[in-house]
């Protein structure tokens, strides 16, 4: 008899079976224990520096315009008209459920976590350990108890640790309402989730729209391109968007991550499907996670930019500490 979900119980649609989630019309994500020996066994050997030097910032308590600061990998601060928004939290130093093993940070946060403004709301995309945290969401509960917005199953994995978090969870097409004003939309991505051997798309997995101030602000988490349909459907719903915050890192080898993983050259598709006015390239350069070369992801995409004869100031590779302003 299959394991029952431990996340979440609900109605079955077309991208939830009644016990997994699913990417409807997409690659499969899976892979199988084969495939990642083989993965494993064909590596190259492309070491990471032990530690890249970065000079935290300290942001100011508020901004009114738009403003985002890269922390590092998926974490980035979004100051707009006055609120102070975090994606997907990571201050631990390795991502992985243990704390003597699994992928090292190898840049130092860009903002110390004693240095942030209070925090107002969490976009939390899925339950990774490069995204979800418990020990980072668990500091930042006890400053300022942020409200946090995540998909089906992942307010069960948080709430068991804090079980007093402030979490509103929802599916894909979901909105809430995260300050006056501001509202965060789930939506789709291409990508799977598990933390532990038995619990494999088990919790649901989302990107993010975030309308504040007359601006649009896409987060896309963690996602593969794909057939490229649920970009052009945002872009139907929401409109052109005026900033994207797109992983371009974690890629290689394609035929493994593929499926779950963008590369730089499809980062900037979604850009142009998304007809994004800027892009800020992230989910690189932080945490060792797959086989590209250190550097490669921010030198891909300035040549696939030139490439396409796009301006590069339109779609940078953020660095930790990096912080830039949209009018």
């Amino acid at each position: 008899m299959a394991a029952r979900n431990p996340y979440y119980q609900g109605p079955v649609t077309d991208h939830f079976d009644g016990r997994r989630f699913l990417n409807p019309g997409e690659p499969e994500t899976d892979r199988s224990l084969g495939e990642l020996l083989r993965w494993r066994r064909t590596a190259p050997d492309n070491p990471w520096p032990g530690s890249v030097p970065v000079t935290p910032v300290v942001p100011e308590t508020r901004v009114e315009e738009l403003r985002v600061t890269m922390i590092g990998h998926a974490t980035l601060l979004i100051q707009i008209a006055g609120l102070n928004i975090l994606t997907d939290p990571v201050w631990s130093d390795r991502a992985s459920p243990l704390r003597f093993a699994g992928p090292r940070r190898i840049t130092a946060p860009g903002v110390r976590l004693a240095d942030l403004p209070p925090i107002d709301a969490i976009l939390l995309s899925h339950n990774h350990y490069d995204h979800l945290d418990i020990a980072t969401l668990r500091a930042l509960h006890d400053r300022s108890a942020p409200l946090i917005v995540t998909p089906l199953g992942n307010d069960t994995i948080v709430r068991r640790r804090i079980p007093d978090a402030r979490i509103v969870t929802g599916d894909w097409g979901d909105r809430f309402e995260i300050g006056p004003g501001a509202e965060a939309h789930i939506v789709p991505a291409t990508h799977w989730s598990s933390r532990g051997m038995r619990d494999r798309r088990m919790a649901l997995w989302c990107g993010f729209m975030l309308r504040a101030a007359g601006k649009l602000i896409y987060f896309a988490g963690d996602t593969g391109y794909g057939t490229g349909r649920i970009f052009r459907e945002m872009r139907a719903r929401f409109g052109p968007v005026d900033l994207a915050l797109l992983p371009i890192g974690a890629y290689d080898p394609r035929w493994f991550m593929a499926a779950q993983h963008t590369d730089p050259e499809e980062a900037i598709r979604i850009m142009r499907d998304l007809e994004a006015r800027a892009a800020l390239g992230i989910h690189w350069g932080s945490f060792k996670l797959t086989d590209e070369p250190w550097e490669e992801p921010a030198e891909r995409l300035a040549a696939g930019l030139k490439a396409q004869g796009i301006d590069p100031d339109v779609f940078p590779a953020l660095r930790p500490a990096d912080a830039v302003d949209f009018g």
